[in-house]
């Protein structure tokens, strides 16, 4: 599904999303393809979402934002860290 089908179907609500199609061009995200895993009237409950989805399946791409934004916008970052012992 493309953003602006997303919002037709869920307006004004917080969408949890799955990237289907997706690639990297100078430090952004671009989603071409998406799926609506779930939607909310309120950000606590999509991120209380979220972590689940998450916390289930890390190698997903997993997003969250509101339909009422025109367009949406990724900033990919490095992730500087470690997890511990393999």
């Amino acid at each position: 599904m493309k953003w602006s089908t997303v919002r037709e179907h869920y307006p004004e609500k917080w969408v949890l999303v799955e990237a289907i199609e997706a690639s990297s061009l100078n430090s952004r995200r671009i989603i071409e393809e998406m799926s609506v895993m779930s939607d909310f009237p309120d950000s606590r409950q999509a991120w209380t979402e979220y972590k689940k989805f998450h916390l289930a399946e890390p190698d997903r791409e997993f997003y969250i934002f509101f339909t009422g934004n025109e367009s949406i916008e990724v900033i990919e970052q490095p992730f500087f860290g470690f997890r511990g012992k393999p």
